[in-house]
């Protein structure tokens, strides 16, 4: 009788302990509640970068949109020829119109790509390029900020040569690459081939600019 209430005390014990023990609450330490926090903030960080992010893609989006309906074509510039006034990857707002002058970059449709370069020479000039890259406009060596550096490049015109009538005569910026009028290959750009000229960069952002 006494060994019978003494188990049944004893299994009344271990069921009172196993309830303390699955109530038992355990608190965070210090570090783990920093990391927490930490993972959080990282967390905040980046849905605010994603939000920024998409809206930069949809301003610039509707800015393209909202410009091609006004007739202004916009091209993304692919490849180095441009260098370094346009790089690789930046997207670009023309202006139509076959009204060019010398300095301008153009637009112009070749082999059904559109290509960029700037204009040299304009209908009637005498064009001379020189083994060491500088380039004489009617006998006049033009400045030219813009460039790489000079280079004669790919070249197998003869000089002094004449443009054209109602050709312009195109360069890249970037000397040494390009493949522009100085060679038979791309030759004078025509005015029906003129897509237009080339305004101002909008992509990305932080390069955007007003071209003259």
């Amino acid at each position: 009788m006494i060994k019978e209430k003494n188990d049944k005390i004893e299994i009344e014990s271990k069921r009172i302990k196993n309830v303390k023990e699955q109530d038992e609450i355990i608190l965070p330490t210090a570090l783990q509640i920093e990391d927490e926090i930490s993972r959080l903030k990282n967390r905040r960080d980046y849905i605010h970068i994603l939000f920024n992010t998409i809206a930069s893609l949809i301003v610039v989006a509707a800015i393209a949109v909202l410009i091609s309906s006004f007739l202004l074509p916009v091209l993304r510039v692919t490849g180095t020829s441009m260098t370094p006034t346009l790089t690789n990857g930046t997207v670009v707002v023309c202006k139509r119109t076959t009204s060019l002058k010398r300095g301008d970059i153009v637009a112009f449709y070749y082999n059904n790509k559109v290509l960029l370069k700037r204009v040299i020479g304009l209908p009637g000039d005498y064009i001379e390029v020189r083994t060491d890259g500088t380039v004489l406009v009617n006998n006049e060596a033009i400045d030219e900020p813009y460039i790489d550096g000079p280079s004669y490049g790919e070249n197998d015109l003869t000089y002094p040569y004449q443009v054209p009538e109602d050709r312009y005569f195109v360069m890249g910026d970037h000397r040494s690459t390009s493949v522009d009028s100085r060679s038979k290959t791309i030759g004078c750009v025509s005015e029906e081939e003129v897509l237009g000229k080339v305004k101002m960069a909008i992509w990305p952002i932080d390069k955007f600019k007003i071209l003259k």
